[in-house]
């Protein structure tokens, strides 16, 4: 198994904290990455355990969950009422021809091969219909927030490359914002932290260097010390394009 499939299947083993502390995505960013306020059928690609299906389905959308991992599989079904995830990938969706409106990647498009999931979201789409990828991404313009994605990245977090084309058989790529936060306490920031695929592959002491940092963050930053809870504020990202009509 190579490096990039090896760190794309690591969430499994802490499927449940996944699914408790990862943040949702703002009902106006799934809309604008569908193309419109339902009806539409919507395929959430790499759904892992089933947050973005969720938040589409309580924006009215029909979801069709694909995931490969069979433990996020099984996180999802059991935290969302009469939904099961198809076992599949983005490099080989298990729809016919034409069957979808939407297909949406959240937090997942940097683990595809994107020649393979482009070709199959175009073949899976209808005419007209929408891929897109979204990333909700922390805000660094606060400054406890930069400090956390200094932590980060000498644990070994990197920015991943945004897609600038989805291929032919896609129009022009469209790139829009949107602003988003979720509430924790420290110890669900920490929770939340070892969620992350650079320290589930790290070893026993790089992930114990990366939790005391974080605790000590925690404890010690003057935007953070003494409260109960805080804000961690997102830039959520959403790109998105159309398939070509013939």
């Amino acid at each position: 198994m190579d490096a990039k499939k090896n760190n794309a299947l690591s969430f499994g083993a802490v499927a449940a904290r996944y699914d408790r502390f990862r943040p949702s995505y703002p009902r106006a960013a799934i809309e604008w990455a569908v193309g419109g306020p339902p009806p539409s059928r919507v395929v959430d690609l790499g759904a892992g355990t089933g947050i973005l299906t969720r938040g589409m389905i309580a924006s009215g959308y029909t979801v069709t969950a694909v995931e490969p991992d069979p433990e996020m599989r099984a996180q999802l079904a059991a935290a969302t009422p009469d939904r099961t995830a198809l076992a599949g990938s983005a490099e080989d969706i298990p729809l016919p021809d034409g069957s979808v409106d939407a297909v949406v990647a959240g937090q997942a498009y940097h683990w595809f091969d994107p020649d393979v999931a482009h070709a199959e979201a175009a073949r899976v789409l209808r005419p007209g219909g929408y891929f897109a990828a979204i990333w909700n991404l922390r805000d660094s313009r606060e400054r406890w927030v930069a400090a956390l994605d200094r932590i980060a990245r000498s644990a070994g977090d990197q920015e991943h490359d945004r897609p600038v084309s989805f291929g032919a058989r896609f129009d022009a790529v469209q790139v829009r914002e949107f602003a988003h936060e979720t509430s924790l306490t420290g110890a669900q920031l920490v929770e939340m932290m070892t969620t992350r695929s650079y320290y589930l592959t790290a070893g026993a002491a790089e992930r114990k260097r990366f939790e005391a940092a974080l605790t000590e963050l925690v404890e010690t930053h003057p935007d953070l010390a003494g409260r109960d809870s805080f804000t961690l504020p997102y830039r959520t990202w959403v790109y998105r394009a159309s398939t070509l009509r013939s």
